[in-house]
C-alpha cells in the first residue's frame, strides 16, 4: 500500500474495512454527535490502531462488547489533525468512539434558514475532500484506505438527510420533534467520498436510475434543468463501461456550496449556478458522472496522485461533450482549456515543481494542489495516448483499467505500469516519452491541441471589439453560455472603456442574464472599467454565490485597484458567514484577512 503523507494512519498493521455511524444532528449546537463503531483488519501481533481525527470531542473508546479501551489523543497537528491510538485488547476487531464534533468542523457547514433557498428550515452538508472527513468521523483519512459504511442519522422533523448511499428501505421512524434514516454503502469509497446532507430536501425521478433531490422552492427548476441525466449516464457508459454504482442521484445545493459539483457516490452534490433555465450548464454534470469510474471507482491512491482522478476525468468529460453536444464545443473546451494551462504554468512557471502531474504534497494542504495543472495537464496526458494508439484501442484499454481496478486505489507507477504492459507498445512508450510526461515541469511536452474553429470566430470576434467594431456587428446569434464566457474572458486582455462595455450591453445584454457563466466575467470586465454603476450588481453577485470559481476572480479583480479593493472589502464582510469554510479559508488569505 502506497505511504500517504496526509494521514497519521498506519494501514499495514491495523486497518479500518467498515464503518457504522449512529449520529445525531443539532443544529442549535452546530454539532453532530454519536457513535462510529469501526470493524478492523489487524495483522497478527499488531496491538494498536491508528486513526486520523480533528477537533473531535472524544467522550468514551470501547470494543464490540462495551469494555473500555486505552486510547491516546496525540497533540494537534495543523496540518494533519490528531492522531488517536488505540490499544486493541484481547484480540478485537472493533473500535466504538463516542463523540462530539467541533462547531467549526471544517468538513461540516450549517447553514440558518436565510442562507437556504425556502428560508423556513435550516441545512447542513458536509464536503470532506480532501482531508476533512476526519473533523467528522474518527476513521483513517487516507484515499488508499478504503471502507463500506451503514449509518443511522437522527434529524428534527421535518427535515430529511440523503447520503453518498444507498437508502434503506422503509418508512423513517419518526416522533414528535425528530426523524431517523438509515443507509448501506456496500461498495467500498475513500473516505472522502463519504458525504451527508440534511435540511428540507424533497425529490424526483426524471429517470429509471436517476432523480434529482433539491429544497422544495428549487425542485421544479432542478428537475427541469436536469431532465436528461438518464441519457448523459448512457453515454458515459458507452466510453466507460457499466456503471457501477446502482443509482445516480443528484442534489441540487444551496447556494453557498463551493464547487460547480462533487462526485459523492449515488448522490453528486451540485452547485445551484447551473440552474441557468436552458439547460446550458449541465455539462458539470458530465464531468461529475465521470467521476463514477475516474475516481470514485478507481482511485488516486495518494494526493500527490491527484492528478490520476481528475485528468482522467476531465478527458473523459470531453468526450461526453463530443458525445452529447457535438465535436464544435468539445474542441472549444479543449482548445481554451489548453490556453488557460498555458496562462497558469506561466504564472507559476515553467519550472515550478507544482506544475508536474505527479507532484510533492508532503507537509502541505492537498487542497494547495487543486489548480489547473492536474486537470488540463492530466487531460492533455490522455489526449496524446490517444492521437498515439488511437480512440478504439485507448477505449478499449480504459474500459479494461476501470473492470480491472474497480474499488481499487491506485498510484501513477500502477498506471505506467499497465500502460506499457497493456496499451503501449516498446516504441510506442519510448516516443511518448512517459517520465517526461510525469514527471517534468512545464507545459505538456505534446504542443497545442488541434484549433477549435469556434474559438478562432471568438478570438476574431474579441479582436474586432478591442479595434473599436460597433458590437452590433457581432454574430452573436447562437453563442453557447461557454462562448460567451471565452469571448468576454479574452477581452479582459486590453477592456473597452465605459462607453465600448455600455454598447457591448445593449448589444448582447450582459448584465440581464441569469447565467453565473456569463456576469462572473462579464462583471470582471466592468470591475477594471472601475464602472460605478456596477458596484451594486458586484456586491449582489459576491452575495449570491458561494462558488470559489466566480468568487476569487473577481475579488481578485477588484483587490487589483485602488476603485475596488473598498468595494471588495465591504462585500467580503457582508458575504464571508454565508461562505463554505473551504472558501472563506482561501479568500481570507487573499483578503489579507486573519479569521476572527
Amino acid at each position: 500500500m502506497a505511504s500517504d503523507p496526509h494521514s497519521h494512519a498506519r494501514p499495514a498493521e491495523a486497518r479500518v474495512t467498515h464503518v457504522s455511524l449512529d449520529l445525531e444532528l443539532d443544529f442549535e449546537r452546530r454539532v453532530l454527535r454519536g457513535t462510529a463503531a469501526l470493524d478492523l483488519s489487524v495483522k497478527e501481533g499488531v496491538e494498536e490502531v491508528v486513526l486520523d481525527t480533528r477537533g473531535l470531542e472524544l467522550r468514551s473508546v470501547s470494543d464490540g462488547a462495551g469494555g473500555e479501551l486505552e486510547a491516546t489523543l496525540a497533540e494537534e497537528d495543523a496540518l494533519l489533525g490528531s492522531a488517536l491510538t488505540v490499544r486493541l485488547r484481547g484480540g478485537s476487531r472493533r473500535v466504538v468512539i463516542e463523540y462530539v464534533t467541533s462547531p467549526d468542523a471544517p468538513a461540516l457547514q450549517w447553514l440558518d434558514p436565510a442562507q437556504t433557498a425556502g428560508k423556513r428550515h435550516p441545512f447542513v452538508f458536509t464536503q470532506g475532500h480532501a482531508i476533512q472527513t476526519r473533523s467528522w468521523i474518527p476513521l483513517q483519512d487516507s484515499p488508499a484506505i478504503r471502507v463500506t459504511y451503514d449509518a443511522r442519522i437522527s434529524v428534527p422533523a421535518p427535515l430529511a438527510v440523503v447520503m453518498s448511499a444507498e437508502r434503506a428501505l422503509g418508512t423513517p421512524p419518526s416522533s414528535g420533534t425528530g426523524r431517523v434514516f438509515a443507509f448501506r454503502m456496500n461498495e467500498a469509497i475513500p473516505p472522502y467520498l463519504i458525504a451527508l446532507a440534511a435540511g428540507d430536501i424533497a425529490s424526483r425521478d426524471v429517470g429509471p436510475r436517476t432523480a434529482v433531490f433539491a429544497e422544495p422552492a428549487l425542485l421544479e427548476r432542478a428537475a427541469h434543468e436536469l431532465a436528461e441525466l438518464e441519457v448523459i449516464l448512457d453515454a458515459a457508459e458507452a466510453v466507460c463501461g457499466p456503471y457501477r454504482w446502482g443509482r445516480f442521484d443528484v442534489l441540487v445545493m444551496p447556494p453557498s456550496f463551493p464547487y460547480g459539483g462533487m462526485e459523492n457516490p449515488r448522490m453528486t452534490f451540485l452547485s445551484p449556478s447551473i440552474l441557468a433555465g436552458d439547460r446550458s450548464l449541465v455539462t458539470v454534470v458530465a464531468h461529475e458522472l465521470a467521476h463514477a469510474w475516474a475516481g470514485n471507482l478507481v482511485t488516486n491512491a495518494t494526493w500527490n496522485d491527484f492528478w490520476l482522478n481528475e485528468g482522467t476525468t476531465v478527458y473523459v468529460e470531453l468526450r461526453l461533450n463530443e458525445a452529447l453536444w457535438g465535436l464544435e464545443r468539445a474542441e472549444l473546451l479543449r482548445s481554451w482549456g489548453h490556453r488557460e494551462l498555458a496562462a497558469e504554468v506561466g504564472r507559476m512557471g515553467e519550472s515550478a515543481p507544482d506544475t508536474r502531474l505527479r507532484y510533492d504534497m508532503t507537509g502541505r494542504d492537498p487542497a494547495e494542489g487543486v489548480t489547473v495543472i492536474p486537470y488540463l495537464k492530466g487531460a492533455a496526458f490522455f489526449w496524446a495516448l490517444e492521437d498515439l494508439v488511437g480512440r478504439e484501442r485507448l477505449d478499449r484499454w480504459l474500459r479494461g483499467w476501470f473492470e480491472r481496478h474497480a474499488f481499487e486505489s491506485v498510484t501513477t507507477d500502477e498506471l505506467v505500469f499497465e500502460l506499457e504492459g497493456e496499451l503501449l507498445g516498446k516504441e510506442e512508450a519510448t516516443g511518448l516519452g512517459l517520465s517526461r510526461w510525469l514527471d517534468a515541469p512545464g507545459p505538456p511536452p505534446s504542443g497545442p491541441p488541434p484549433s477549435s474553429a469556434l474559438l478562432e470566430r471568438l478570438d476574431a470576434a474579441a479582436s474586432a471589439i478591442l479595434a473599436g467594431a460597433d458590437p452590433a456587428e457581432l454574430d452573436a446569434a447562437g453563442w453557447s453560455p461557454q462562448a460567451t464566457r471565452h469571448f468576454l474572458g479574452s477581452l479582459l486582455s486590453k477592456p473597452p472603456g465605459l462607453e465600448g462595455l455600455s454598447r457591448l450591453d445593449e448589444v448582447l445584454a450582459l448584465s440581464l442574464s441569469q447565467n453565473a457563466e456569463v456576469l462572473a466575467p462579464w462583471l470582471r470586465l466592468q470591475a477594471r472599467a472601475h464602472n460605478d454603476a456596477a458596484c451594486s450588481r458586484i456586491e449582489a453577485f459576491l452575495l449570491e454565490h458561494g462558488r470559489s470559481k466566480y468568487l476569487r476572480p473577481l475579488y481578485q479583480e477588484l483587490l487589483a485597484s485602488e476603485w475596488g479593493a473598498p468595494l471588495a472589502h465591504r462585500a467580503y464582510s457582508a458575504a464571508r458567514p454565508t461562505y463554505h469554510p473551504l472558501v472563506r479559508a482561501s479568500l481570507d488569505r487573499l483578503m489579507g484577512r486573519v479569521p476572527g
